[in-house]
């Protein structure tokens, strides 16, 4: 098939319902649906069964993994296509916790390739609203054991260790493979993490699912694959540049106020409005942005300009 030409890529969301989901992200995408209890929207993705498919132009109905199949290098870059191969890295979301969310940890490259044929997963977070007693809870406030682990499951007292905030707008949240963490009830945010859908639940508060059954906990998988060293997430960053860099991902914030910005880039570049609206040109074409639509733009563009009022996180993998 030949190499189709490019522009930037606008994808419909996967919207996906769950116990602690609310109305928020249909709210904030200005979008409308009949689901109920929204938790996720899933906004690039090329994950089995769940791989996003282009909402705008001439590729239109055609799917991240059908294209990437077609032009791998074109979208991704060599340096990146080199190290993944035909299949996008990323998972890009929307989280609405409109209750709390299970506490979790996500495991590592190896115990990943070992137990999964999976990448790990690390992960971010970037709070867009947070109601005024929303938490986040992430890392721990001391060295814990193994032993103590088990023990602090098993009698509900997990979340005496786990470091606990005040949640913030603009709050960001860096979660490598083995940080105990979880998103506390009122908070909506963007998280960007490896293409991993592999979690760890060690304490869910006593919930039980739609068939009333108490929801299964990874006490064992997770014993192996936890960090037990005290350590805070939360990110010493505010304002313009890079909020989290790691070998996975490198995430940046902008804020344009009518002016342009010009990125250039080898790798694929993410672009997300987070609030406002921004015009993305390139070479020979022009996607408009509303708030919370995400773009990607393939890496054979190499430039591109930003231009509007906005906040935009922007997202790659450094070559």
């Amino acid at each position: 098939m030949a190499t189709p030409h490019f522009s930037p890529l606008v994808f419909e969301p996967y919207l996906k319902t769950v116990i602690w989901g609310g109305n928020g992200i249909a709210k904030y995408k200005g979008i409308a649906t009949r689901l109920r209890n929204i938790g996720e929207s899933w906004e690039l993705s090329g994950m089995p069964g769940k791989e996003s498919v282009v909402a705008r132009g001439a590729l239109r109905g055609r799917t991240l993994t059908d294209l990437l199949k077609d032009s791998p290098r074109e979208i991704l870059g060599t340096a990146v296509y080199e190290r993944f191969g035909a299949t996008f890295p990323l998972l890009v979301k929307i989280i609405d916790a409109h209750d709390k969310l299970s506490v979790q940890v996500h495991p590592d490259e190896a115990i990943a390739r070992r137990r999964h044929d999976s990448m790990g997963k690390a992960e971010m977070w970037y709070v867009v609203s947070a109601t005024p007693e929303a938490k986040i809870y992430a890392g721990l406030s001391a060295d814990i054991t193994p032993e103590e682990y088990e023990r602090r499951v098993a009698d509900n007292t997990m979340m005496d260790v786990v470091v606990e905030h005040t949640s913030r707008v603009g709050d960001v949240y860096f979660l490598p493979p083995g940080c105990i963490h979880a998103i506390g009830a009122g908070n909506l945010l963007v998280e960007i993490q490896q293409a991993s859908d592999i979690t760890y639940r060690i304490y869910d508060y006593d919930r039980r699912d739609a068939y009333g059954n108490p929801r299964e906990l990874h006490t064992d998988l997770a014993k192996d694959a936890i960090d037990y060293r005290a350590g805070d997430c939360k990110q010493d960053v505010s304002g313009e540049g890079i909020l989290v860099r790691c070998p996975y991902f490198t995430v940046s914030h902008q804020s344009l106020d009518r002016e342009s910005r010009e990125l250039s880039f080898d790798s694929f570049m993410v672009v997300m409005c987070v609030s406002g609206t921004v015009v993305i040109s390139t070479e020979g074409s022009e996607v408009s942005l509303s708030q919370g639509t995400t773009a990607l733009i393939p890496a054979i563009m190499g430039k591109a300009v930003l231009s509007g009022t906005a906040s935009v996180l922007l997202a790659t993998i450094e070559a």
